[in-house]
């Protein structure tokens, strides 16, 4: 893409879908159905951003900032018109890893490089290229990362008391087993509680957000069984996260400007940089793949449409502005995307006045957010993973698609799990490729005609015809040139049927080349025919580095045809050419 093309994308695509909304115009009932549905959000956002920020390790303050400013920012700048940006479960199996390594700084500064990766994604039109990574490595890879984020609540869930945790999911499950005997009763009867209504509450009433009544009844149980046994052990945000100036683990403030890497060492030198570039690579590919998957969402709900490119950016900028006001990682979140359509939005006002609710509860309710007990929070993030991992959905797909399809897809499961979601995507993708190859190699095939393929005409004695059929690719050319080999040593002319060949490949070119040079070393004259415009320019270019070469022909009947010219022209193209 050239610099002006750029630099035009940079400029047409931000704040898309808040643009297509002005243009339509504003109405009272509109506006205030908007408001309405932020509120409806910013609800169902709340306990799950303090949720994320607790389990990815920067704690309750960093998960609602993240939600407030990329929320707002995003909602502003991208091209859906109902999307709701935050942190999600998605995330978990990169951003606590990069937390163990780099530290919280660490986090934030390949949030930062992320959100100008999304940009650039954006700006140069991949947006629709996302969407190319296949259905079975997007479906592992969601039901794997939905297993580890069961798999890392355990330890808040049953109120464990471990020191120090693995980066690893599996090393990790194996501390969590060794110290199951410290598990608190308290804790863990509170986080049975929420399951329950997490689960059971959905099926007799749908309008009330089932996480806000979760946690908020778990509070109240905690707050009375404590009460009750003072002795009890019960972990709470507050208790957890707590710091002499938070008491509370929430500071009832708004979020701040601060530069990120000011807080490193050696500041953001080359180093620094390439230490993080590889997970700022991961965040920007991970969240460009769920926004534009919760968009698609989004569309299908809504009956609009998307702006895939312009959606990128606003997730980038979203990433850019969260950073820099001490949140992390973030983008478009299914479940709160979904909430806001349902609660009637229309607008991108809707997702901005949910990041200005939360804001406000912030402020306003830092003191009551401390009394959260830890185990009710990774409850929420339990069923959050369940909805991810939707074992029917994965038992139908396992059933009825092609084997090998199922298995890219079982392999991405199990190396999310055992390694991590980079390793999943990279192999998952390489088994995808190998598979396209395959299926693509298998539609390539190549038939032998003694008489004439199209009009059933006896040909010449000594001439036969062989007609290659489908795309001539590394995939597919050696095999289908192998074919040649088995002439018989009394044909004199091979005719080249190339017409159904609609592309070749350096790959084919080389054993096209190959076979050619063969046959006519065994004194055979060989002709191409009946080429397509693009196959056929890309051999005559080729035409220049080969040893031999064979004359090229309009189709096989003028192969036929004793009329030919020297050249490999019929007289009428001949008289053309020089015309």
């Amino acid at each position: 893409m050239s610099r002006g093309s750029l630099w035009a994308g940079l400029r047409a695509k931000p704040a898309w879908a808040l643009r297509q909304a002005c243009q339509e115009g504003w109405t009272a009932q509109r506006v205030r159905t908007d408001l309405l549905a932020g509120v409806v959000v910013g609800i169902v956002a709340l306990p799950l951003s303090m949720a994320l920020g607790i389990a990815t390790g920067v704690g309750p303050q960093a998960g609602l900032y993240a939600s407030i400013i990329a929320g707002f920012v995003s909602a502003l700048t991208g091209g859906s018109r109902v999307q709701v940006s935050g942190p999600t479960a998605a995330f978990l199996g990169i951003l606590v890893p990069v937390v163990a390594q780099h530290g919280v700084v660490g986090l934030v500064v390949a949030t930062f490089l992320a959100g100008f990766l999304l940009v650039g994604l954006g700006a140069v039109g991949l947006g629709r290229a996302i969407s190319l990574v296949p259905f079975p490595v997007t479906a592992g890879l969601t039901a794997g990362v939905g297993a580890t984020i069961a798999l890392l609540q355990l330890q808040d869930f049953f109120g464990l008391h471990i020191e120090q945790l693995p980066i690893e999911t599996l090393p990790r499950m194996l501390v969590v087993v060794q110290h199951l005997h410290t598990w608190s009763w308290l804790d863990a009867a509170l986080g049975c509680l929420a399951l329950a209504i997490l689960l059971g509450l959905p099926k007799l009433v749908r309008s009330i957000p089932p996480a806000l009544v979760a946690v908020s009844a778990a509070s109240l149980a905690g707050v009375w069984a404590t009460r009750v046994w003072p002795t009890a052990r019960l972990d709470t945000i507050a208790s957890a996260c707590g710091t002499p100036a938070a008491p509370h683990g929430i500071a009832a403030r708004l979020p701040s400007f601060h530069v990120p890497w000011a807080e490193l060492e050696r500041g953001l030198d080359f180093a620094t940089l390439q230490a993080l570039f590889p997970s700022a690579v991961a965040i920007a590919l991970l969240g460009a793949m769920i926004s534009l998957l919760s968009a698609v969402v989004s569309d299908g709900l809504s009956g609009r449409r998307h702006d895939p490119d312009a959606e990128l950016m606003g997730q980038g900028l979203g990433n850019i502005a969260a950073s820099l006001f001490g949140g992390f990682a973030s983008t478009g979140a299914v479940a709160r995307t979904t909430a806001n359509v349902r609660a009637g939005a229309a607008t991108p006002l809707a997702a901005a006045a949910h990041a200005v609710f939360l804001a406000l509860l912030v402020v306003t309710m830092a003191p009551l957010l401390g009394l959260l007990p830890l185990s009710a929070l990774a409850a929420v993030l339990m069923v959050v993973a369940w909805h991810m991992i939707n074992v029917s959905h994965l038992v139908r797909i396992v059933r009825t698609a092609p084997r090998a399809d199922a298995a890219v897809l079982l392999a991405c499961i199990v190396l999310t799990v055992a390694f991590n979601m980079i390793t999943a995507v990279l192999v998952g993708i390489a088994l995808a490729g190998i598979l396209f190859i395959r299926r693509m190699s298998d539609l390539t095939d190549i038939a032998v005609h003694d008489t004439h393929p199209d009009q059933a005409l006896h040909l010449p004695a000594g001439t036969v015809v062989y007609r290659v059929s489908g795309p001539l690719f590394f995939g597919a050319a050696q095999r289908a040139m192998q074919e040649f080999e088995r002439v018989n040593t009394t044909t004199r002319h091979v005719i080249v049927d190339l017409q159904a060949v609609p592309a070749i490949d350096a790959t084919g070119l080389v054993n096209l080349a190959g076979a050619v040079t063969a046959l006519e070393g065994r004194g055979m004259r060989v002709s191409l025919a009946g080429l397509q415009a693009k196959p056929r320019a890309d051999i005559e270019r080729a035409l220049l580095t080969w040893s031999v070469r064979p004359q090229l022909y309009a189709s096989v009947q003028a192969a036929l045809d004793t009329s030919a010219t020297p050249s490999g022209h019929t007289r009428e193209d001949e008289a053309r050419r020089q015309t």
